[in-house]
């Protein structure tokens, strides 16, 4: 018969056993490469157009996140047009640019039927941030059925005359599939000004109006008034200005876009969705 000591050893090993089996099955060493990884990571491509989408919702909403400190100016970046040695494709290409300069991305128009010698003449305008003095510059081919193409590329440099305030109308190199330098060139006019704004943040709000009680009249009751019911009034929390469903109609529509842009975009529309159907079309142009 077992006696209450043996029964105490057996549980006790029996645990023992248990927890040497748990420290076991515990990984020890270097963490995989994915721990805690959501998907797979951004290109730099990718994590250029998410901050520029983020950086134009926000100036469409409104704020003002550069200053003078962290800016050289505002760099006018004009794409004329190209001339390239190949037509790839059995018709004629349907080329446009793409320009990435810091975390700013610009897109040109599509030049249809535009083949060896597309014209663009297309403008944009972006700060030129402290210490980038070059940008990217790609030509791609615009497919229906299949991805776009690249065709070209070129890194180009800010010249030196642009810095201090000349304007520069130069034909680049491009390279391509025909070797470095040897896919054309393409006709870049730039300018730079001196920025603008000094603030770091600025929010375009109006003004809270006072409200005075008018003097009581004779032979009746006062009554309380607050002192400032237009400024307790904007104190007061609002109701959104849009519905979800509104939100899930927006997103249905621009299925690539991030929701915290169309967020964005509705608050600064107010809840409007022409007005912010508008504005994301605007954004995927530009």
């Amino acid at each position: 018969m077992a006696t209450t000591n043996d029964l105490t050893v057996s549980g006790g090993q029996q645990d023992e056993a248990n927890s040497q089996n748990r420290r076991n099955q515990v990984m020890v060493g270097e963490l995989p490469t994915d721990f805690l990884r959501t998907g797979p990571p951004l290109t730099q491509e990718q994590e250029d157009e998410r901050i520029a989408r983020i950086l134009q919702a926000q100036q469409q909403a409104g704020v003002n996140v550069f200053t003078t400190a962290n800016v050289v100016g505002r760099l006018s970046i004009s794409v004329v047009q190209a001339k390239l040695n190949k037509n790839y494709g059995l018709t004629k290409m349907d080329p446009y640019c793409r320009i990435r300069i810091g975390h700013t991305v610009f897109e040109t128009p599509t030049a249809y039927n535009g083949a060896k010698a597309p014209r663009w003449n297309k403008t944009v305008t972006t700060y030129l941030p402290v210490g980038v003095d070059s940008m990217y510059m790609e030509i791609f081919d615009e497919r229906s059925f299949t991805m776009d193409d690249r065709i070209a590329w070129a890194h180009i440099k800010i010249p030196e005359a642009v810095m201090s305030g000349e304007t520069s109308d130069n034909w680049y190199l491009l390279s391509g599939r025909l070797g470095d330098d040897k896919e054309g060139t393409v006709n870049i006019v730039l300018s730079l000004t001196a920025p603008v704004e000094t603030n770091v943040y600025s929010y375009s709000t109006a003004v809270p109006t006072l409200y005075y009680p008018p003097p009581p009249v004779a032979g009746t009751m006062p009554m309380y008034q607050p002192p400032y019911p237009a400024q307790q009034q904007q104190q007061q929390p609002q109701g959104p200005l849009y519905t979800e469903e509104d939100l899930k109609m927006v997103k249905d529509m621009f299925p690539n876009m991030e929701d915290e842009v169309i967020k964005s975009v509705m608050e600064a529309n107010r809840g409007n969705k022409d007005a912010t159907i508008n504005s994301l079309l605007s954004m995927n142009s530009d």
